[in-house]
């Protein structure tokens, strides 16, 4: 849906082109006084302009340079016959198009789609851009029972549009999981723009949020259109809901509830049809008991929830991840050797999988064209005995890992919470390592 303005002295021609162009869905405003025009496009925001060339007092050219100084219009002209050579010289100076009368309304809708479709391909381009650098993949990685239960949730959930909240630790596919859900929707053929609340100060972030117009704020040189319009029709995925501020959480609160934005610096309301699906790596409970985000909001977002595991909760998952991620380095060996697996299976995983892949990624580097050793693995953990010897790798450190194992279980009479203590190690690890030896207890 575009914002359209028409000027015409002729009150049927501008009747005329209204009823055609709202009944495909576009919001209109007439106006028969040039003068007046002027006023209103120096006043309101408009995607299109549509003026008539010759007009008493002041020209369709004059229209067509106000809307152009203005920023971010197109502007199509109407001409009789005769002044055909001026409207081509309109589209010299910045003039979308012309259209000869009497034209029919059909070409006129037409035209319209077009430019529309140029303003938003041109809107999101940038965005776009930036998207694709940061993209690491399309689908959800694994087949452990947490991810199938994800995966049972985004698939159940993708098809409506309702407001979906993804809870987690950073790393764990949050992003992933919302591009998910969008590929999966009836919108995915529109955009899908991603928003890391975060990485913004508030006032950056209502802009790009919500756009703002020219001369809004120092540096504003002209319209901007936020993420909201450029998601009209598609998703838009709100990360690191958490971080935004109390005063923007107002303002969200109110888009969701009136599927309406105003850009900065303007008065304007603009319809949007979004998807929206926000993340948090916060307990948002928490940060309601402490006044630091609305109660209100949270149940707006709430209304779907799916919490992302860690992936140590996705232990079947490492490995596939692992090879996944070598695949996409372009790596030539990209099946891993049972020492490396092993390793890369009992390390915690504090920074999730994003962590993995930034280990994959160094392991890469030093193996070259090699295949991968444990040698080429470095992960941050302490320096316990158990966990230095189990990174080494080798045959003989192998067997005494084992046996420390063994000890510290005949020790504590066969309790691995009192064990695992004993070695300086998580409970989960010493399972893990069990099963590694196959130890029996």
């Amino acid at each position: 849906m575009a914002n359209i303005l028409v000027v015409d002295d002729e009150p049927k021609m501008t009747s005329l082109v209204c009823g055609e162009l709202e009944d495909v869905g576009h919001r209109v405003t007439t106006c028969t006084n040039p003068t007046e025009a002027i006023t209103l496009i120096d006043k309101h925001s408009y995607d299109i302009v549509i003026t008539d060339l010759s007009m008493p007092e002041i020209s369709g050219m004059e229209v067509l340079q106000r809307a152009l100084v203005k920023g971010g219009t197109e502007v199509i002209m109407m001409t009789a016959y005769g002044t055909v050579k001026t409207a081509v010289e309109a589209m010299k100076r910045g003039a979308a198009d012309y259209l000869v009368k009497p034209f029919s309304l059909e070409e006129l809708t037409i035209l319209i789609e077009k430019i529309v479709k140029k303003q938003r391909l041109e809107s999101l381009s940038d965005h776009f851009e930036r998207e694709l650098k940061s993209l690491t993949s399309g689908s959800f990685i694994g087949n452990s029972p947490a991810t199938r239960k994800i995966k049972d949730l985004i698939s159940k959930v993708a098809g409506t549009d309702s407001t979906v909240l993804l809870t987690g630790r950073s790393g764990t596919g949050k992003e992933v999981a919302a591009r998910m859900l969008h590929d999966l929707s009836t919108r995915k053929e529109q955009a899908f723009i991603a928003v890391n609340c975060a990485a913004l100060t508030e006032t950056l972030l209502e802009s790009e949020l919500f756009g703002h117009e020219k001369g809004a704020f120092t540096g504003a040189i002209a319209r901007k259109r936020g993420r909201f319009e450029l998601a009209d029709k598609g998703t838009i995925f709100l990360d690191e809901i958490g971080e935004m501020s109390p005063a923007l959480q107002s303002k969200l609160l109110r888009v969701l509830e009136e599927r309406q934005i105003v850009r900065v610096g303007g008065v304007d309301s603009i319809e949007i049809d979004v998807r929206v699906v926000a993340a948090t790596n916060r307990d948002l409970k928490e940060t309601i008991s402490k006044g630091v985000f609305r109660e209100d909001l949270y149940y707006r977002l709430n209304v779907f929830p799916i919490h992302m595991p860690n992936l140590a909760e996705r232990q079947d998952d490492i490995v596939p991840l692992a090879e996944y991620f070598l695949a996409q380095k372009g790596f030539p060996h990209r099946s891993l050797s049972q020492p490396v697996a092993d390793i890369l299976m009992q390390y915690d995983w504090p920074g999730n999988i994003r962590e993995l892949r930034n280990v994959i990624e160094r392991a890469t580097i030093l193996a070259g064209d090699e295949p991968l050793t444990t040698e080429d693995f470095i992960l941050e953990i302490d320096n316990s005995p158990l966990e230095t010897v189990s990174i080494a790798g080798s045959g003989g450190l192998e067997q005494t890992e084992k046996q420390m194992i063994i000890d510290a279980l005949e020790r504590t009479g066969g309790n691995k919470t009192e064990a695992a203590s004993l070695l300086k190690i998580t409970r989960r690890r010493l399972y893990s390592r069990m099963k590694v030896y196959d130890i029996r207890n």
